[in-house]
């Protein structure tokens, strides 16, 4: 069954190819597959040609792999998103160097070898479940910190618990905690003056924060190498970094 999807994907993709000269060949008939499976809302097939975990918007929790991504699947991919997709043309997509290849303008990324490693894009099923997310976390903080526009992420390095948050004047707030503290408890550490830089389409950015000598440099890859940390914090003294 596979070998004659696969022939009538190439033959598909033969008649597109030619209208997207900086796609090759078999890059093209990758994209033709994934066009195919959500066309047909083929979830299983989709399930297998996804790149885990696949990221949500915090506080969502990411989807971790193939059985959770057909339970969830029409909380995230709702109709708007399919329809996107499967009428997409070859001309569509572009290649964007290392990051991979995006549909229209990041809507959903794959790699060169056709696997999903992104989706751009937040169902109204999902809004309502991070609104609600986004309440439930607001009960348990610290008072400091109940007072915020949107919850970016939290992470774990070795020693710290961290917490990122946007504010409503566009600045971003850091929050730190020792790893066997939790949100409820005061801060070690609250900075109030982040600001946000995109590098690409991609949704990989950073968040700097400054005191004094210090710089705390956040890092969230959505799109990178197999071995890329999702998140990663790195803390400049006077322009040497510290281990965190």
């Amino acid at each position: 069954m596979r070998n004659s999807l696969l022939i009538t994907i190439v033959f598909v993709s033969n008649l597109f190819y030619s209208q997207n000269d900086k796609l090759s060949q078999d890059k093209a008939d990758k994209i033709q597959i994934v066009i195919h499976l959500f066309k047909t809302k083929n979830i299983k097939g989709i399930s297998e040609i996804t790149n885990y975990p696949l990221s949500r918007e915090y506080p969502l929790t990411d989807i971790k792999n193939k059985q959770e991504l057909i339970k969830r699947f029409h909380n995230v991919f709702d109709q708007s998103v399919i329809d996107e997709i499967s009428n997409s043309k070859i001309t569509d997509w572009s290649e964007v160097g290392w990051r991979g290849i995006m549909l229209h303008q990041g809507t959903m990324w794959i790699d060169t070898d056709g696997k999903i490693i992104a989706l751009n894009h937040q169902s109204e099923t999902e809004k309502k479940q991070r609104l609600k997310l986004i309440s439930e976390q607001k009960e348990s903080l610290h008072s400091a910190l109940k007072s915020f526009k949107n919850p970016q992420y939290k992470f774990k390095t070795k020693h710290y618990l961290i917490r990122i948050d946007e504010l409503e004047n566009g600045k971003y707030r850091y929050a730190s905690w020792k790893n066997n503290q939790n949100e409820s408890a005061k801060p070690d550490i609250i900075l109030i003056n982040g600001i946000l830089e995109f590098s690409g389409s991609g949704g990989n950015h950073t968040i700097t924060f400054k005191k004094g000598n210090f710089k705390y440099i956040v890092y969230r890859f959505h799109i990178g190498a197999s071995d890329t940390p999702e998140i990663s914090l790195s803390v400049e003294e006077n322009n040497k970094e510290n281990s965190q």
